[in-house]
């Protein structure tokens, strides 16, 4: 990546701003935040009932309250006596690369001999070591903004307002804090009422200039090593009066600066701004892999004091109030309604196109002196996956674009990859990847999968399909699910049988990272991802009048075996001939029923035979081997049998049991309460947007083409709505239950089309109003209706 423009010399004071002038703003600023709050807004927003609210601030960084705009990010706590703002940028990584994979053992084929002869120690030194030994590749935090409040007394509330993304602390004594990070501008303030003459914020750089503890050596990825461990030089601080600039030098060339400007205090306020920027040195795919990352010079901080907080807090509160008017939920239930907004909250704080998209942590990397979990990469065996499910039914595609455009960034090199490590042509990606694209290793069975791509493909597909985009199918959607298909196709052998087969198959993460976790005959995983890849491809060429190519998929699609179903009960099985054989965290064996499909309720009672034995097995086994994210995947597949009681205690044990009190998905049982064997407390973030994800199944589904409202939702839940998610077709649809009544169903058009509409009404008597009532026929127990693009049709139960 190319230089920062316009940056100044380190240590030099951009702005000096006069307290008079800024001193005006102050009572503007704070009149504009009230009104801000969600009030009035035809009830819309999230109400004050969905807030995080504590009576008094968090102890650890990862129980703060988080706010972040997808580039930055920031969380909010208590350290010793000072508050503390643990500050965060998306694209701040050590990218310095895996030795061992420069190397003539980084092949497949040579990982394949290897299995075949039971000389694994080789194999697991070459792909797994490397990821637990060395403390990089990783992402890294930015710094943090300290303020003395030994003087301030007791807190008497803490409050995130999600309708806001605004962060207030009030003190006993009268003192307050507001805070916020701008929705699109990369920068955030800070407004301190009531702080002691003199104080000023201290800009703390993380610990890398430390020394490296002898512990060290035992760390692993999940038990991290000290950022001391990266051996960075030490930092550079300077500053004046109003203004503190850090300057971190990393490796490669790669540096990162913080900026901070403050107003000059007056009658106990002291109101301030900050900002992060990064350089990369030129590289061929820096600037497209990490798109605008280094755009933001380290004056932008100053910058942003002279558009002023007014200014700012009204883009961001305008930026706020159109997220959250693109989908609502209702639900009687209030644990899974305030949880699908904490949820939904977080997704807008953690995805924007521009920026990055969601790692394991997102925008909130540790901030205790160590690496963070799993280093914060992008895991692609399910958590990337996870946190984008939401996206497209809560009516939130342009920040689910974050994802798909890191993607195809990033595909040039993962291109290289497969030719350098798979030997074939074609586009796989690494199971778990930096920001830039390189494999990271661990675990190779996963981290190095060959359908690591088909499930990603999948996102390409859901994009098109909610948006009905065609020059998005056209442009990027073929094209990427065709580099995929080319190789699989070039990678897959023969079997015995003649049936396509993969050389080495896995099912993450079924016997962790032993020999044994590689299966001679492809897994149901690998296969689910394959069959509905070649579907996906053969649909979408022939959408696009490609009329050989759609043939040929098929031709390949028929040259694959079905999936292995147990001969007693016709469950889904790991691979054939092989059960689940244990409670297990990743139920990687269904996919085919969730998330994509092939097994499906509406295909009968094979597949409801099917999808009942297989939920009934995770039942038989229990969940001493789950995680969080594993109950909220259990609510979607659940949703997807239509079986909403179900659904729901899933979600809620997720959303009681294995959350932070600032709703982290902590992976283990915080309960202690027999949930999962697991009990510690790494912060990862899919389980909670695939928690979002499943509450929107139980209320809207239409993943075959065929739209069903409230397919999934409880017997109990008489008083029930949704307005606006998001169907494939790009059809908006709202709907309501009063008394367990369906009262009325909206369904807006934005490309036309034919809406197919699964009769929802007892007996299937409606009325219909709308402009494209004269277009509505029945088939059978589907509603259809041909609409033009922004038609609306309601329809309503007798």
């Amino acid at each position: 990546m190319g230089r920062a423009a316009g940056r100044p010399a380190r240590g030099k004071v951009i702005l000096k701003m006069t307290k008079n002038r800024f001193g005006r703003l102050l009572p503007v600023a704070l009149a504009l935040m009230a009104a801000c709050a969600p009030r009035g807004y035809q009830g819309r927003f999230p109400a004050p009932r969905h807030d995080l609210v504590f009576d008094k601030l968090a102890a650890t960084w990862d129980e703060g309250i988080p706010l972040g705009n997808g580039m930055i990010g920031a969380l909010i706590w208590k350290k010793g006596d000072s508050l503390r703002i643990s500050l965060d940028r998306a694209d701040l990584w050590d990218l310095r690369p895996v030795a061992e994979f420069s190397g003539p053992e980084f092949r497949f084929a040579w990982v394949h001999d290897h299995v075949l002869k039971k000389d694994y120690e080789p194999v697991h030194k070459m792909g797994d070591v490397p990821y637990d030994r060395d403390p990089a590749p990783t992402k890294i935090p930015a710094a943090a903004l300290e303020f003395d409040i030994s003087a301030l007394g007791e807190v008497e509330s803490v409050r995130l307002s999600l309708a806001e993304a605004v962060c207030r602390v009030r003190w006993k004594n009268g003192a307050r804090l507001t805070a916020f990070v701008h929705a699109t501008e990369p920068v955030g303030w800070f407004q301190f009422e009531g702080l002691p003459a003199g104080a000023r914020p201290k800009l703390v750089p993380p610990a890398y200039a430390a020394a490296v503890p002898a512990s060290d050596a035992e760390k692993n990825s999940l038990n991290p090593r000290s950022l001391a461990s990266l051996g960075y030089p030490r930092p550079e601080l300077s500053g004046g009066e109003t203004s503190v600039r850090y300057h971190q030098d990393g490796w490669g060339g790669m540096s990162y600066e913080v900026a901070v400007d403050w107003d000059l205090p007056q009658a106990g306020v002291l109101t301030g701004v900050w900002s992060i920027s990064s350089v990369y040195p030129e590289t061929e795919t820096g600037p497209t892999a990490r798109g605008q990352g280094t755009e933001l010079a380290p004056n932008s901080a100053a910058q942003a004091l002279q558009r002023t907080l007014v200014r700012d807090l009204d883009s961001h509160a305008a930026w706020w109030k159109s997220f959250w008017a693109r989908s609502t939920v209702r639900l009687p239930d209030p644990v899974l309604e305030k949880q699908w907004y904490l949820e939904t909250y977080k997704f807008g704080a953690a995805s924007r196109r521009g920026a990055p998209p969601i790692t394991l942590q997102a925008v909130w990397t540790a901030d205790d002196g160590s690496l963070p979990p799993w280093k914060g990469d992008f895991h692609n065996d399910l958590n990337t996956q996870l946190s984008y499910w939401p996206c497209y039914s809560a009516n939130h595609l342009e920040e689910g674009l974050a994802f798909l455009d890191w993607l195809w960034a990033i595909k040039p090199r993962c291109e290289e990859y497969t030719k350098r490590y798979f030997g074939v042509e074609g586009l796989n990606v690494p199971g778990v990847a930096t920001l830039d694209g390189a494999p990271m290793g661990g675990w190779i069975q996963y981290s190095l999968g060959p359908t690591v791509s088909a499930w990603l493909a999948q996102h390409f597909w859901l994009h098109w399909r909610y948006s009905g985009d065609r020059v998005f199918l056209e442009s990027r959607a073929y094209p990427y699910l065709k580099g995929v298909a080319v190789f699989l196709d070039n990678v897959a052998v023969r079997g015995p049988d003649g049936k396509r087969k993969l050389p080495l198959s896995s099912s993450p993460e079924i016997n962790d990272n032993r020999i044994d976790a590689w299966f001679r005959e492809t897994t149901n995983f690998d296969l689910a991802l394959i069959r509905w890849l070649y579907g996906a491809a053969s649909i979408m060429a022939e959408e696009m009048g490609l009329v050989e190519e759609s043939a040929k998929w098929r031709t390949i699609l028929g040259e694959w075996p079905g999936l292995a179903l147990a001969e007693d009960d016709g469950r889904l099985l790991v691979a054939p001939g092989y059960p689940l054989l244990e409670s297990h965290r990743h139920f990687s064996h269904l996919m085919a029923i969730h998330p994509l499909g092939l097994v499906d309720w509406s295909g009968g009672e094979a597949d409801q035979r099917t999808i009942r034995a297989s939920l009934a097995e995770l039942d038989r086994l229990g969940p001493d081997g789950w995680c969080g994210y594993s109950y909220s995947w259990l609510g979607n597949m659940a949703a997807r049998a239509r079986d909403g009681e179900r659904a729901a205690q899933a979600l809620r044990t997720f959303a009681e049991c294995f959350c932070l009190p600032n709703s982290f998905h902590a992976n283990g049982d915080q309960t202690k309460s027999g949930k999962s064997k697991m009990t510690y407390r790494p912060f990862t973030l899919e389980g909670n947007f695939a928690f979002a994800a499943g509450i929107q199944e139980m209320l809207l589904q239409s993943h075959t083409g065929v739209i069903r409202v409230f397919p999934a939702v409880p017997a109990a839940w008489r008083e029930v709505s949704f307005d606006s998610l998001r169907a494939e077709g790009g059809f908006l649809v709202s709907a309501g239950k009063k008394d367990g009544k369906l009262v009325e169903v909206r369904i807006r058009s934005e490309n036309g089309g034919q809406l197919r509409l699964e009769n929802p009404f007892p007996g299937g008597a409606y009325e219909t109003s709308g402009a494209a009532t004269g277009g509505v026929r029945n088939a059978g127990p589907i509603i259809e209706a041909d609409m033009r693009p922004g038609e609306e049709i309601r329809l309503k139960g007798h």
